[in-house]
């Protein structure tokens, strides 16, 4: 699955407030959950924020949320509003240089493991 951002280079972002990087066990145990490995793989595909609903497939908003928060929580993404919308964007500066290589090892794992199963 091709995932386009949505951002351009001109658009102005407004950032949430953003939490350190946490431990690698804390990011492990979050990219451990299938959901939220797919978020984290779309927005590094994508190297640009997206939208929230362009990040999931198959749950509820309510589900998408929190998997979300799970994710802020540790220093993995951040919120963005740009022109009114509110974008996710995937923190690779921040986590690798908490966590070298932990962002390109995982997702190319699991982009892997993504094209066999569309295959």
């Amino acid at each position: 699955m091709s995932v386009e951002p949505v951002v351009s280079q001109n658009t102005v972002a407004t950032p949430f407030p953003t939490r350190p990087v946490a431990g690698v066990q804390q990011l492990l145990v979050a990219l451990a959950d299938p959901v939220r490995l797919e978020m984290v793989r779309r927005l590094m595909n994508a190297r640009a924020p997206m939208p929230c609903a362009r990040l999931y497939d198959g749950i509820n908003k309510s589900t998408a949320t929190h998997h979300f928060t799970t994710l802020r929580e540790v220093g993995l993404i951040e919120r963005l509003v740009v022109d009114g919308h509110t974008l996710q964007r995937l923190r690779i500066d921040e986590v690798g240089a908490a966590v070298p290589g932990l962002l390109d090892a995982v997702v190319a794992k699991a982009n892997g493991e993504a094209d066999l199963r569309d295959a």
